[in-house]
């Protein structure tokens, strides 16, 4: 599982890291993160402020492979309070050294699940006393959501995101076929209007469920229609 700064790739928008610092300065937190994740491979892709030192220490490292902050907050509803993480190998690992560069194991991840699938997390870290992180977070969180909502929605947006995946290589049938099954066709009507019989239809999504990485079919419209493969009916 790779781990991908956005922020680094060619022609990248800063506007998202700008976004990131105007929270910290709003909201009064020392760094902030936003990651989501590839459909196919389950890379790590995404933005944060933090120090040069610690985003190299952290990617040489494969410290996302492990980090419970991304993993527990990936399957989270709720916002995950760092404070309420497990202690466990892994944890103390990822923030072994965290003090070294000024990083704080105080945080709090923002989980976004989008329409089709997509999910973000939006990370915020502050390094203070029990009783100031408390009455922070109680009053920041609705913001935070907010802003969560908007940096995923905004980044999914993006042509930046999709230029860092390997997208599937589907072929035009295939493409074609997916889309009409996004608009609400059934595999019947779809052979009638491409003058196919339907059982080559299910062959051509049978292939495309594969190349997805999808189960069924509406998860592979899901992955799609995120991928930007096909637009949502």
């Amino acid at each position: 599982m790779d781990l991908i700064d956005l922020s680094t790739i060619p022609d990248a928008d800063d506007r998202f890291v700008r976004f990131l610092d105007g929270v910290c300065q709003t909201l009064e937190f020392d760094h902030a993160s936003y990651a989501t994740f590839n459909p196919i491979s389950g890379a790590v892709q995404g933005f944060a402020n933090y120090s040069t030192d610690w985003v190299t220490h952290y990617m040489t490292g494969g410290l996302h492979r492990i980090d419970p902050t991304i993993h527990v907050s990936r399957k989270a509803i709720a916002p995950v309070d760092w404070d309420r993480l497990e202690r466990t190998p892994h944890f103390k690992t990822v923030f072994a050294k965290a003090s070294d560069f000024r990083m704080s194991e105080r945080g709090l991840t923002i989980p976004v699940r989008g329409p089709y699938g997509d999910i973000g997390i939006f990370s915020v870290t502050r390094n203070c006393g029990d009783s100031q992180w408390l009455a922070l977070r109680k009053h920041v969180i609705g913001n935070l959501q907010m802003a969560a909502v908007h940096m995923h929605d905004n980044v999914m947006s993006s042509n930046l995101a999709m230029s860092a995946l390997r997208l599937p290589s589907l072929s035009q049938r295939e493409r074609e076929i997916l889309q009409w099954v996004a608009e609400g066709k059934s595999q019947q009507d779809i052979g009638d209007i491409l003058a196919i019989s339907h059982r080559t239809v299910e062959v051509h999504l049978r292939s495309v469920r594969s190349k997805l990485g999808a189960l069924t079919t509406p998860q592979a419209i899901g992955r799609a229609v995120g991928l930007g493969i096909v637009k949502p009916s």
